[in-house]
């Protein structure tokens, strides 16, 4: 009958109803911060997937030969195409200034406005593409502390009531121990996924923030060559 209520006690419910309001709150604030983070990494996932599927089709297009007028018109107004952004950018820039160009000065300086208006384009979309990274990083890094910080405590508590009670039976010390040893666990099962999560997030936004500094060099150079054509005429 002992043997039944201690498996009982050192059950994952039974542990977490055994536990004070102090480790109930910590391990309830990191089981949050786990839901919280996977729900993250999936939208990033899929948000990534959808950017570099329309990355690539804006790519095909762009480099099928087609009249890059008409390539402005169709992207004009687009929100989720980040090198579609980019170019929007650049030939509204282009637009703007390309008739004030006479001369070889001229085009210089069309050729820095428009690099740094992709520069800008290009920042705004990592900056989305970053946003809620921070709360992985910061779960990663902080909730096995937190875990520690419960299992300090709950040992505390534990060799106190031990203290208390004045045995060193296992039936005294293991549920305490266990409850304590618990919060390490919670801690560590939300910030393992974070970490490697942003890892492997931060990676893939390197690698398409590279794309678009890529594109964008390629179009400055383009620009810039019919800008001096235009000069020259």
């Amino acid at each position: 009958m002992e043997t039944e209520t201690l498996h009982q006690s050192l059950s994952l419910v039974g542990m977490f109803k055994d536990s004070d309001l102090f480790m109930q709150v910590l391990m309830m604030g990191l089981i949050f911060a786990s839901i919280w983070c996977w729900t993250i990494i999936f939208d990033k996932l899929c948000l990534f997937r959808k950017i570099r599927t329309s990355m690539k089709d804006f790519e095909t297009k762009f480099w099928s030969g087609g009249s890059l007028d008409s390539l402005y018109t169709t992207y004009a107004k687009t929100t989720k195409n980040p090198l579609a952004n980019i170019f929007v950018a650049a030939i509204q820039e282009w637009r703007r200034s390309t008739k004030e160009n006479k001369g070889k000065k001229a085009t210089i300086k069309l050729s820095e406005r428009i690099d740094k208006v992709m520069q800008i384009a290009i920042d705004k979309q990592v900056d989305k593409m970053e946003t809620r990274m921070t709360f992985l990083a910061s779960t990663g890094s902080v909730a096995p502390l937190l875990g520690l910080l419960g299992t300090v405590y709950g040992i505390m508590d534990a060799f106190s009531s031990i203290g208390a009670m004045q045995t060193t039976s296992i039936a005294a010390v293991a549920p305490g121990v266990a409850e304590a040893l618990l919060t390490t666990a919670v801690g560590l099962i939300a910030a393992i996924p974070a970490v490697i999560a942003y890892n492997k997030l931060t990676n893939d936004i390197d690698r398409m923030a590279q794309r678009m500094e890529t594109f964008a060099g390629e179009l400055g150079a383009i620009l810039s060559r019919q800008a001096e054509t235009n000069a020259e005429e």
